[in-house]
This record gives C-alpha cells, sequence and structure tokens, in this order.
C-alpha cells in the first residue's frame, strides 16, 4: 500500500448488500417478472411476505407484513412462493466471489456480508478499485445487482450500502466520517428502532451530530449503557472487527396457516415438514445443532416457545422430527386451541469439519440408513425441490400446499 493511501485507511471494511435479493432473483429467472411489483411469499391469506421488489415497495409493501395487507396495498401485485435453497444456491455463489478478493469475510445472512480487505489493498488496488470489480462480477456472473459501502468502521459501512440502494456505492474515508454520520437522523444508528427513535426524539436528539455534542456522561445518565453504546458511534467508535466464518445463532423455518389446525394428524405433517426443511440446510450449511425449538402461536395470536437440548449434536432429520414432536405433543397439552403458526428452529450450531463418525452399533440402531436416507433426500431436493423427495409424514401437509 502506498502512503497516500496509507492515510486515507487503516482498516477498509466493505458491507455488501444484495438488491432486493429473493424478488430479484425472481425477476432473473422469470423475465416476465421484470418491472413488475413481485412479492416473495404471503402467497396465502395468512401468510407473511419475505420480500418485495423495489417496484412492489413503491406501494408500501416490505418484508413480514402479512399477505392480505400487501394484496390491498397493491392488488395487481405478483405474489410467487419462496425458493429458499435456490437462493442459498444463489448465494453461495455471491460468496465465491467474495472470496476471490479476501478471506476475511463475515456473513450476516443470504444477501449481505461484511468484508474487510484492508490485508489485500496491494495485490488487488485501493478500496474503491476492490469494491467496483466485486460488484460488476456479481453482476456479470449472477445477473444480479448489490450495493456496497466502504468505511473504516462496520456500522459506516453498513450504513453506506443502504444510502444509495438499488445498486449503490458509497465511500466514506476516515477523514469524512463525521462529516458523514452528522446529518444523519438517530435511526440510521445501529440499534435504533421505531421506539427508540422515538424516545431520543423526546430527548432531543432527532440528528446524530445531537448525540455527538453530548457528553458521553450526560447520555448515559438518561440512556444508560444503550446511551453510551449510542454516544459511541455518533463520535465514530466502533472497534468491532469482521468475524470471519461468523456461525449463524440458529436455523430455522415457520408456517402460517389459511385456517386454524386442530387436529394432531395435520400438525405432526406440518412439523415433518418443517424439520426436513431445517436439517437440509443445516446438512448444507456442514453445521450440526444440539437444541430443537418449537413455535407455536395460538389462534388468539399469542405465541410460545419450547425448546430441547439435544443428548449430542446431530444433523438427522430424524432426530430433529421425533424432538420437534415431542415439543409438539407437550404444547398440546398445555394449550389445546387452535394453531395459527408453526415453526421449528435449530440452534446451539457447531460447524462439521469431518464426516461424523458412525457408531459402532450403527446398521443396528439404524443410523446409518437414516444418514442414507438424509444424503438421498438432500441430493433429490436439490434437483426437484422438496416436493421431489419427502418423508411420509410430511405428505398431507406437502399435499394440501401444492397448486391443483
Amino acid at each position: 500500500m502506498d502512503k497516500a493511501l496509507a492515510k486515507q485507511w487503516t482498516t477498509v471494511i466493505l458491507h455488501i448488500d444484495m438488491d432486493a435479493f429473493y424478488a430479484s432473483v425472481e425477476q432473473r429467472d422469470f423475465p416476465e417478472l421484470r418491472g413488475k411489483p413481485v412479492v416473495v411469499g404471503g402467497t396465502s391469506g395468512r401468510g407473511v411476505v419475505t420480500a418485495a421488489s423495489y417496484e412492489a415497495r413503491a406501494y408500501g409493501i416490505h418484508s413480514a407484513m402479512p399477505g392480505r395487507r400487501a394484496k390491498e396495498l397493491c392488488p395487481h401485485a405478483v405474489f410467487v412462493r419462496s425458493r429458499h435453497e435456490h437462493y442459498a444456491t444463489i448465494g453461495r455463489q455471491v460468496r465465491d466471489i467474495f472470496l476471490r478478493f479476501t478471506p476475511v469475510i463475515q456473513p450476516l445472512s443470504l444477501d449481505e456480508a461484511f468484508l474487510d480487505v484492508s490485508g489485500v489493498l496491494r495485490l488487488h488496488g485501493d478500496p474503491e478499485t476492490i469494491g467496483k470489480a466485486i460488484r460488476n462480477a456479481i453482476n456479470d456472473e449472477v445477473g444480479l445487482t448489490a450495493s456496497v459501502g466502504i468505511a473504516p468502521l462496520k456500522f459506516v459501512a453498513k450504513i453506506a450500502s443502504d444510502f444509495d440502494k438499488p445498486n449503490g456505492f458509497v465511500v466514506v474515508r476516515e477523514s469524512e466520517l463525521q462529516s458523514f454520520l452528522d446529518p444523519l437522523d438517530v435511526s440510521r444508528l445501529w440499534g435504533v428502532g421505531k421506539v427508540g427513535q422515538s424516545k431520543l426524539s423526546r430527548l432531543g436528539y432527532r440528528a446524530v451530530q445531537d448525540i455527538r455534542l453530548r457528553s458521553c456522561e450526560t447520555m448515559r445518565h438518561q440512556l444508560g449503557s444503550w446511551g453510551e453504546h449510542l454516544w459511541r458511534l455518533a463520535n465514530g467508535i466502533d472497534e468491532r472487527k469482521v468475524v470471519v466464518d461468523h456461525l449463524a445463532k440458529g436455523i430455522g423455518h415457520e408456517r402460517t396457516f389459511e385456517e386454524d389446525l386442530t387436529d394432531r394428524e395435520s400438525l405432526i405433517s406440518v412439523v415433518s415438514y418443517l424439520s426436513e426443511a431445517v436439517a437440509r440446510r443445516l446438512r448444507h450449511a456442514k453445521r450440526s445443532a444440539s437444541k430443537v425449538t418449537l413455535k407455536y402461536r395460538r389462534d388468539d395470536f399469542r405465541t410460545f416457545t419450547r425448546a430441547r437440548k439435544l443428548p449430542r449434536p446431530t444433523d438427522s432429520t430424524s432426530e430433529v422430527y421425533k424432538v420437534a414432536c415431542e415439543l409438539l405433543t407437550e404444547m398440546r397439552e398445555r394449550q389445546p386451541r387452535g394453531v395459527r403458526l408453526i415453526g421449528v428452529s435449530l440452534g446451539g450450531l457447531s460447524q462439521i469439519d469431518a464426516p461424523q463418525q458412525m457408531s459402532l452399533f450403527a446398521e443396528e440402531s439404524g443410523e446409518a440408513s437414516e444418514t442414507k436416507v438424509d444424503r438421498l433426500s438432500d441430493q433429490v431436493s436439490g434437483l426437484l425441490g422438496q416436493r421431489g423427495l419427502y418423508r411420509a409424514s410430511s405428505h398431507q401437509y406437502i399435499e394440501r400446499k401444492s397448486p391443483s
């Protein structure tokens, strides 16, 4: 790195965020959807929106919104089912592009990641050159657009990537940090949601500069540790590093039903389907899990969760399904009302660095055959989707959600 560049940059962090990722994939794969308001998810009357294209966002549609509300806002929107495994495959293609430039990558989700390129500037050029090269490669090879934020701090890089979407490209040098942050609304700071923004506004904090001009002691007195956290960010202090191969805290799937479910057979079928989905994602990520959690929402919207630790980490569909069914049984005994939503998630994730050793009596216990079933299911679903091969216990739910 030359001396002039070294003065501008001590640390270089990129935050790369795919633009309306799921919806953009659908528009890429189906050209007839381009330019139309596309909504991923929310296809059932009581489902929620997973993602929305920029054309749909113009009508006020956003993720986590009920599908019915999205339909009211834009009656001519095109609703499509989520294809999570397909999106995951494309996400891995994007990650492979990142790896050409730096091994220091911290994925936040399928569609965004932090990259630390501080150590590769001599190899790949200045930060702007690297950022543009990555963005161009994503566009040329994957056929999608991404927005790039470049800064010496993680939270500033994340703000910058969101500043000029879609296909944005914003660079904030160390000497520009304060002039960039000061005029921003406080809602731009990490950890400030709608409730927090309202609270800060009542105290007279509307722009980041309003917080910066106060003392740390004042902020701590008014808002405790959160106030100190905000003061540090407003003053350009963020010591967090890009964490390589940051493990996700959990993997989960959930489903909202068009009609409340009450019979055990239907609920077991849903749990089976969700267990297959989460276990397949777990194996694909080369992870094992040590905890299974069941999420359960009643017809009156009250939500409950119940979790159980496993005797040993696993990536087996049958083990996940068995525990999830036990949790469902316990939950039904305590909450027998109609069910609006069921979710199955896996936690306590760990990396599988090598194939797991089978038990000495694996053939007798059925472990080996279960592993073979999982592998075959993964292979077929990769080609045909989850409906290509699934367990008999999932049949009722899959038949119900299949188009006629």
